[in-house]
């Protein structure tokens, strides 16, 4: 069927990625990611990257003075009541009819238990996992950095702690803390209360330019393209008849149903593309509420399904917030308010006039994502020819890749001999060269003097 050429070419073509790309990098080390968390789009849970052990020294006589970091949010729950609900009406209508299969059965308890679980813990929100996620991620920090904060602590210089202000933000800078202080408890003394930055970190819904895009035609045309691709319509086709009879579906091609959720009361259900694509929306986030309720979503959609839903919501995340078009930079041109406040942190560090031991910033994908395309990370490296639709085969921009749940860049900063600062970034905690012409110290490292990046940065700046 048609959905099988985009499964294959998604399950074939999942990038591996180099351990660097700037200069001094050949790729030829390349780190294999994982590919199963590809199915998942943006809503992948969060590992780390590289192991930790395996990690480039900083020189001999360098002691660490810094670390900037921008954190996503860690795995949530739905944002808010509609493909559950939307469901869940559905089913009932079904379930009533004798309109459902042996398996569209078994939907309703898992769609009772997602219900139930929201209307419990609320929408919206850090999960359990995500919360375990930041912890997690800050655990790692203080071992990697660890003679930082002691010397953090016994200087009493402050760690800074600003989010969003959304709830799922707040919540992982909550946990983050709970990680610093679990790893070392004495970082109690010096984590100063969270604050909050939306210019900062919430700037996809402030921007004027971005606001402009997100309503363009130019963006409406070509979400409006993927979503008529036949293999979109075949896929949903192959989920639906695994969960509801021929004559049931019938009824829904014949257009009888327009159902409207009950949350805000925006979304609504019509096709059987609605139908799968919201089996498909629930399929994404059950691993992350993991450990808040006992739902698995995949007997309801193969890896092959999976990967055809993964494939538009990853080209629909690449034109509204990635790469995007090219010749534009409206997508992430913004984000260099991140890349300012990470630059002048580090050059107040190399002069000696750094306020704070670590900066820990908490925001959502909506940054994440431009932020990487900016910095031309691993997979956000090329643009699409309009021209062109986005395709696995041609582009290597992959969500799971470029910014899971918890995704992160954090800019480790150690200071030597003659007050000599130098830089190295992870990414999703990989070590990751800066693209350009950038230099690092020496050729194969991950090392850059803070006097190098000032200058090879200064395009994005």
């Amino acid at each position: 069927m048609a959905g099988a050429l985009i499964g294959a070419l998604f399950l074939q073509g999942a990038p591996a990625f180099a351990h660097g790309h700037g200069h001094g990098h050949d790729g030829g080390d390349a780190q294999t990611v994982r590919t199963t968390g590809n199915l998942y789009g943006t809503k992948a849970v969060y590992e780390p990257f590289q192991d930790a052990s395996t990690y480039e020294k900083a020189p001999r006589s360098y002691h660490p003075v810094l670390v900037e970091h921008v954190s996503r949010h860690g795995a949530r729950l739905l944002s808010s009541k509609k493909y559950d609900d939307l469901l869940w009406q559905l089913w009932q209508i079904a379930d009533a009819d004798d309109g459902l299969t042996d398996l569209g059965r078994e939907l309703g308890a898992d769609l009772q238990e997602i219900i139930a679980v929201h209307d419990d813990l609320g929408y919206g929100i850090l999960s359990t996992l995500g919360a375990q996620e930041q912890e997690q991620i800050a655990e790692r920090t203080v071992a990697r950095m660890r003679s930082l904060f002691t010397s953090a602590v016994r200087q009493d210089k402050p760690i800074s702690i600003v989010s969003s202000g959304v709830d799922r933000a707040v919540d992982s800078a909550d946990s983050f803390v709970d990680g610093l202080e679990e790893a070392y408890p004495a970082l109690a003394e010096i984590a100063q209360p969270q604050t909050y930055d939306k210019d900062l970190l919430y700037f996809h819904d402030t921007d004027p330019e971005y606001l402009e895009y997100e309503d363009s035609d130019q963006l409406g045309d070509v979400n409006d393209e993927l979503e008529q691709l036949p293999a979109i319509e075949t896929t949903a086709r192959d989920v639906v008849s695994g969960l509801f009879t021929p004559e049931f579906i019938a009824r829904i091609d014949a257009g009888e149903f327009d159902l409207v959720d009950s949350g805000k009361g925006s979304k609504h259900l019509k096709t059987v593309v609605d139908v799968a694509s919201y089996i498909y929306e629930l399929y994404v986030i059950a691993p992350g509420m993991a450990l808040d309720a006992d739902v698995d979503m995949t007997p309801y959609m193969s890896d092959e399904d999976a990967a055809t839903f993964a494939y538009l919501s990853d080209a629909k995340d690449f034109y509204e917030k990635g790469p995007a078009f090219a010749g534009s930079d409206v997508t992430y041109e913004m984000s260099h308010v991140l890349v300012d406040a990470f630059l002048d942190s580090i050059e107040a560090a190399a002069n000696g006039d750094e306020e704070y031991a670590a900066e820990f910033r908490f925001a959502h994908a909506e940054e994440i994502i431009p932020l990487a395309a900016l910095l031309r990370l691993p997979g956000s490296t090329v643009q699409q020819s309009v021209n062109d639709l986005f395709t696995y085969d041609d582009n290597p921009w992959r969500g799971a890749q470029v910014a899971p749940m918890a995704a992160n860049v954090q800019w480790d900063v150690y200071q030597g001999p003659h007050g000599r600062t130098i830089v190295k970034m992870l990414y999703n905690e990989q070590e990751t060269a800066f693209a350009g012409d950038c230099r690092p110290i020496h050729r194969g490292s991950y090392f850059y003097t803070v006097d190098e990046l000032t200058r090879c940065l200064a395009d994005v700046r």
